[in-house]
C-alpha cells in the first residue's frame, strides 16, 4: 500500500482517508520515506518537517476516527514554497539574506491549510526571493525536474513543481508574479492556478512585487487545485490587496467534465505565432488542445490583444521597481550575499527605473486593464500555450529574462485567474502546458474548462520514474557571454550614475551584471513612453464605489 500512495492525487487520497481506507499517519510516513530516498536527486526540499508532520497526522487520524472530519484537506500532506512564513520554522527565500529567518507565526494561507487539517511535510526550494533563476551559488542547490534531472523545473516555484511531480506531496503552495506558478506547472506536467489578485492573501509571504504577487495551488489535477483553493481563499484584513468576493464551491463547479457547450473561448494567436518565438512542439500541442475543447462543445474564436511586448514591458518596469524598493537596503549593504542570477535578472536593474517610469508603467497598465473588459464580455476564457518543454539546467542564461516577452505577462498584468494544465509531451519525454485565463474572480469557469480538458485527455495519468540510489547527472552552468555592443559608453555611464544615486556600491562583477540588464531596461522605458491623456490614472489608484465586474453579481 505504501508504495502506491505517492501515485494518488489529493482528491482520491481524501476520499480514502474519509472512508478510513488510508491512515493519515500511514500516508505521511510513506511520503516522508519517499522524500528521504529520492529527494537527494531532486533537491525539492530546503527543510523537511518530519516530526511536525507525524504529530499533525496523528491528530488528524484521531479527529477523523472520532467523526470530526473537516473536509478533503484533513490529514492531507502538503508543502510550501520557502517564502511562506511558518511559525518556528526557517523561511529562507532560498537566500543567504534570510538564512536565519524563523518567523513567529504562520502566514494567512498556511494558517488556513492548518485549520483545514493539513499536514505540513516541509519547505521547498524556490528561485531566490521568487525572482532569480536556477542558481548554483546559493546555500541550497536548485530543484531539478523529475522528468529529467538534467533539466530545469521552471520558476520561481521550482520546489513545488519538483515535489508534486516527484510524488513527494499531493499538493503545494506556490506564488506567481510573472508566471512563477504557471511555468513550473507546465514544465513539470502539473495543474497550477494563479488565482485572481486578492482572492488569496499575501500576508505572511516574502514579497516580490506588491502589484503582481499572487499565491496559489500546484497539484496533480485541476480537481486537486480546486480543493486547495477552497481551503485558502478568503478575505484577510492584514493584506491591503485582499478582496472579499462570495466564494463558490469550486469542486462542485467543475461539473461532469464532459460538456462545454455554450462556453466561449478566445484565442489570441498573434501572441505565440507573431509576437513570441514559441517551440513548434508546444504550438502543435496547443492546436491539438483547442481541437479537444472544440470537440467538447466550446466555441473558439480568434481575437487580437495588445502585442506581447507591451504587457511584458509594463509588468517588468513595475515589478522590478517594487522588487528593488523591497530589497534595496540589503542590496546596498551586502550585495555579495545575493546570487548572481538574482542580481542579473533584475534585482539590481530596478535601480535603473525612475519614479516617472514607474508611474507611467502604472498608467499604461490601467489602459491595458480597461482594454481587457471587452474581452471579458465577449469570452468566458482565453487560451494560449503555457510553456515547455523544459531546457537543460546548463542551458540557462540569466539574460534570457530580458530578451523576449512571456506568454504569462498578459494575465499577470490583468490580475485575472490563469490555470495551467498538461497538454502533452515533447519528443524527449518532457511535459508541456496549456494556459487558460478567465474573468476576475471567475476561477470556477477557468477550473471547469481545465477539468473538462483533463478528463478528455490522458496526459495527467503519466508520472516520472525515479530510481532510488540514482546519481544526479552533472551540470556545469554555462559561463556568461561577453558584454554585447548594446553596452555603449552612454549606457555604461547612465547605469553607473543611477546605481550611485540609488546608493549601490558594486564590485566589477556585480556592475557587469547590471550592465547586462541595462540596455534591455532602458529599451523598456523608451517603449512605454507613449502619449497619455493628462487624466489617465495609474492602476494603483483605488475605487470605493460598488462597481461590478463582468460575470460578477452582488
Amino acid at each position: 500500500m505504501s508504495d502506491a500512495l505517492h501515485a494518488l492525487g489529493l482528491a482520491e487520497l481524501a476520499r480514502r482517508i474519509r472512508a478510513r481506507q488510508v491512515s493519515p499517519v500511514e500516508l505521511a510516513r510513506a511520503l516522508l520515506e519517499r522524500i528521504e530516498a529520492l529527494d537527494p536527486q531532486v533537491d525539492a526540499f530546503i527543510t523537511v518537517t518530519a516530526d511536525l508532520a507525524l504529530a499533525q497526522a496523528r491528530r488528524a487520524e484521531t479527529e477523523i476516527a472520532a467523526g470530526g472530519w473537516r473536509g478533503p484537506m484533513h490529514g492531507m500532506p502538503f508543502a510550501l514554497k520557502d517564502i511562506f512564513e511558518t511559525a518556528g520554522i526557517l523561511t529562507s527565500g532560498h537566500s543567504r539574506i534570510c538564512i536565519d529567518h524563523v518567523p513567529a507565526r504562520d502566514g494567512f494561507a498556511v494558517a488556513k491549510l492548518q485549520a483545514a487539517g493539513g499536514v505540513l511535510l516541509g519547505k521547498l526550494a524556490t528561485h531566490e526571493f521568487a525572482h532569480g533563476g536556477p542558481s548554483f551559488d546559493l546555500p541550497w542547490p536548485p530543484a531539478r525536474n523529475p522528468w529529467n534531472l538534467a533539466h530545469i523545473t521552471g520558476g520561481s516555484s521550482s520546489g513545488p513543481g519538483a515535489a508534486v511531480a516527484a510524488g513527494f506531496v499531493p499538493a503545494a503552495l506556490g506564488s506567481d508574479t510573472g508566471g512563477s506558478i504557471r511555468t513550473p506547472s507546465a514544465l513539470c506536467g502539473l495543474a497550477g492556478l494563479k488565482p485572481t489578485y486578492g482572492l488569496v492573501s499575501r500576508a505572511g509571504v516574502l514579497p516580490n512585487s506588491w502589484s503582481f504577487d499572487h499565491c496559489g495551488p500546484m497539484a496533480r489535477s485541476v480537481e486537486d487545485c480546486a480543493i486547495v483553493l477552497q481551503a485558502i481563499a478568503g478575505h484577510d484584513p492584514a493584506d491591503p490587496g485582499s478582496a472579499a468576493p462570495a466564494l463558490p464551491d469550486y469542486v462542485a463547479a467543475l461539473g461532469n467534465g464532459e460538456d462545454l457547450h455554450g462556453v466561449r473561448i478566445g484565442v489570441a494567436r498573434h501572441l505565440w505565432e507573431e509576437d513570441i518565438d514559441t517551440p513548434a512542439e508546444l504550438v502543435r500541442a496547443t492546436d491539438a488542445a483547442l481541437d479537444v475543447l472544440r470537440g467538447l462543445g466550446a466555441t473558439i474564436e480568434t481575437v487580437r490583444m495588445h502585442p506581447a511586448q507591451v504587457y511584458h514591458d509594463v509588468k517588468t518596469v513595475i515589478s522590478l521597481s517594487e522588487l528593488f524598493s523591497i530589497y534595496r537596503d540589503a542590496l546596498v549593504s551586502r550585495p555579495g550575499d545575493f546570487g548572481a542570477d538574482f542580481l542579473g535578472r533584475g534585482g539590481l536593474a530596478g535601480a535603473l527605473f525612475q519614479a516617472s517610469d514607474y508611474m507611467l508603467a502604472q498608467r499604461v497598465r490601467r489602459g491595458l486593464l480597461e482594454a481587457a473588459v471587452p474581452l471579458y464580455e465577449r469570452f468566458d476564457v482565453l487560451v494560449t500555450p503555457g510553456a515547455g518543454p523544459a531546457p537543460r539546467l546548463d542551458a540557462h542564461r540569466t539574460v534570457s529574462f530580458w530578451e523576449k516577452p512571456s506568454l504569462f505577462s498578459p494575465f499577470s498584468v490583468f490580475g485575472n485567474p490563469a490555470l495551467i494544465v498538461c497538454c502533452g509531451f515533447a519528443a524527449n519525454g518532457l511535459p508541456m502546458g496549456l494556459q487558460i485565463g478567465g474573468r476576475p474572480f471567475d476561477e470556477a469557469m477557468v477550473l471547469r474548462v481545465g477539468h473538462a480538458y483533463e478528463q478528455a485527455t490522458g496526459w495527467r495519468a503519466r508520472r516520472p520514474v525515479l530510481v532510488p540510489g540514482a546519481v544526479q547527472p552533472p551540470v556545469v552552468p554555462a559561463p556568461a557571454a561577453p558584454l554585447g555592443e548594446q553596452v555603449t559608453p552612454a549606457v555604461r555611464a547612465s547605469a553607473a550614475a543611477l546605481a550611485g544615486q540609488a546608493g549601490l556600491a558594486l564590485d566589477d562583477g556585480q556592475f557587469e551584471q547590471l550592465l547586462r540588464a541595462a540596455p534591455h531596461a532602458f529599451a523598456m522605458i523608451r517603449r512605454i513612453r507613449e502619449p497619455l491623456a493628462r487624466a489617465a490614472e495609474p492602476a494603483n489608484t483605488f475605487r470605493f464605489d460598488p462597481c461590478t465586474l463582468p460575470g460578477e453579481s452582488r
